[in-house]
């Protein structure tokens, strides 16, 4: 692999869902994608074992976003070896749920600090790489709970809503200097967080009547970080069935 051409992704938490979805989608189309993730390492290792049988590249890097000296770590020896990233997609984030006036602070903190500190963990080293090349794309997955809130999730919603707002912001940061910063929010998607849901009583809720697959957010992924969306900096898309 010629690595002064390579096109690089990196995608927090794509061991397993949205983010191996989206990992894949990356690969297909022309991306070396590294992997994050924090312990599960068969399921990064899966992810782009996934990659290579399709004829694609990818590897894994193991740091939890929460911890800044780790993820700087990280990322040092991930610039070193490709100079330029020219896609980061922000989905590292946990759940920690329950009625606010009975959340434990730690739990209000894990949440905060994996999904919100994660992304000025990540985000802050790879975006002052793309500012001299002076292109690049960056999404960062947020939920419809981050939108219009959602009982017993106040902290999720919360670390969600600032995904929305630091994004903005930045795009309007760097607007000119030709890189663009964007959010997905997802509504309920077939992954792991909701197997134990009342999936037959979400699904009243939603319009289209069906829970989502990780692959109609990954697509929407995709087209933020092509040239296809070119001009689309410091909007949130939402991929929910048609929830409001």
């Amino acid at each position: 692999m010629d690595q002064r051409e390579t096109r690089i992704a990196i995608v927090t938490g794509g061991s397993r869902g949205i983010g191996r979805a989206i990992a894949l989608e990356l690969a297909r189309n022309g991306y070396h994608v590294i992997v994050n993730y924090r312990s599960d390492t068969a399921g990064a290792e899966e992810t782009v074992g996934m990659m290579e049988k399709e004829g694609f590249t990818g590897e894994t890097s193991q740091f939890d976003v929460s911890d800044a000296e780790g993820t700087k770590q990280a990322l040092d020896q991930i610039i070193s070896r490709y100079k330029y990233i020219e896609v980061l997609v922000n989905n590292a984030g946990i759940a920690a749920d329950g009625l606010f006036v009975m959340m434990p602070e730690k739990d209000w903190d894990a949440v905060i600090t994996t999904t919100l500190k994660g992304f000025y963990n990540v985000t802050k080293p790879v975006m002052k790489r793309m500012i001299p090349k002076k292109r690049g794309s960056i999404v960062s997955i947020s939920s419809v709970a981050g939108l219009i809130g959602n009982r017993g999730q106040a902290n999720y919603s919360a670390a969600k809503a600032g995904l929305i707002g630091a994004s903005r912001s930045i795009a309007a940061e760097v607007a000119r200097l030709g890189i663009r910063v964007n959010v997905v929010a997802p509504g309920l998607i077939q992954t792991d967080m909701i197997k134990e849901a009342p999936v037959d009583i979400i699904k009243q809720m939603i319009p289209m009547a069906r829970i989502g697959q990780p692959e109609e957010v990954a697509r929407v992924v995709r087209f933020l970080c092509s040239e296809d969306a070119s001009y689309i900096t410091g909007q949130v898309i939402s991929v929910n069935g048609g929830m409001v």
